[in-house]
């Protein structure tokens, strides 16, 4: 190829690429003024906001005015006056009712103290302890105790009935001449005794082997009518006066009577049998 030819052909390609060029600038330019603004429609668009900002101050300037600076100020509240309650209408107050309610209780509790401590002590006729009671024929009560094997325990006077040996009057007449209601019945053939022991107020059993009395609480023993044998009892067994009205014999259960002191032995009456509690122990 000769180089007229390829001249030829460079000028006709730059010519295209000039053409390309152009073409393409063109439009670029018809794109850019078809989506942006012109400076008259941007300068009346500010001119538009502008006034809208105004005009909404301008109200809010009106509206603030009308409202008026000055700060709304409640009314002060209403105290109601106090008034005392009126005692009568108002009743028993707490206090009151306490102090009232105690005083009534405790009254309460100190009566019915009072009455079973009167009725406890009070000798009624019906008879009981504490009174003059009725046992029965001085000959059947002494066939009792004979059947009973020399014992005999009556609930009701809270006292054993034994029978007293008349060969022994003389002596319990020196024993026992000073307590009058004790002797009489000694002179009758019988012992009313205290079911107490004298030491600690145990309840004291017989012992039917002994044929003595026996304290089970600490030891103490008695013979048959009630004379200390043994034990830390400080004498002997307490009684009760004893009367016969037309044969009857009747225990005065209202006055207990102390019982003989160490060492009084009217009966001389000695163990019979194997003792219920240990051994007779020293005076």
């Amino acid at each position: 190829m000769s180089s007229t030819t390829i001249i030829t052909l460079a000028v006709a390609v730059l010519a295209v690429l000039g053409l390309a060029v152009v073409l393409t600038a063109s439009r670029r330019s018809d794109v850019g003024g078809t989506g942006s603004l012109s400076r008259e429609t941007r300068k009346r668009d500010r001119s538009i906001a502008k006034k809208a900002k105004s005009s909404s101050q301008e109200v809010e300037s009106q509206a603030f005015a009308s409202r008026g600076s000055s700060l709304a100020v409640m009314p002060p509240p209403e105290i109601e006056k106090w008034v005392a309650p009126d005692t009568e209408a108002l009743g028993e107050t707490r206090r009151a009712f306490l102090n009232r309610a105690t005083v009534t209780l405790m009254s309460a509790s100190l009566g019915g103290f009072a009455a079973a401590l009167i009725a406890f002590l009070w000798k009624g006729a019906e008879g009981g302890f504490g009174s003059k009671i009725s046992v029965g024929k001085i000959d059947d009560v002494i066939g009792q105790i004979r059947s009973a094997r020399g014992f005999l325990y009556l609930p009701e006077a809270r006292s054993w009935v034994t029978e007293y040996p008349k060969e022994a009057i003389s002596k319990a007449e020196v024993a026992y001449g000073g307590q009058g209601a004790v002797f009489s019945g000694m002179n009758a053939g019988i012992v009313a005794l205290y079911q107490k022991c004298p030491h600690l107020g145990c309840r004291v059993p017989e012992c039917s082997t002994s044929q003595w009395f026996e304290c089970p609480c600490h030891g103490s023993q008695y013979n048959r009518v009630g004379e200390k044998k043994g034990g830390p009892a400080p004498r002997g067994m307490d009684r009760f006066g004893v009367s016969v009205n037309n044969g009857v014999l009747v225990i005065d259960t209202g006055t207990v009577f102390g019982g003989p002191p160490i060492g009084t032995n009217t009966t001389g009456q000695e163990a019979e049998g194997p003792h219920c509690v240990g051994e007779p122990g020293k005076h």
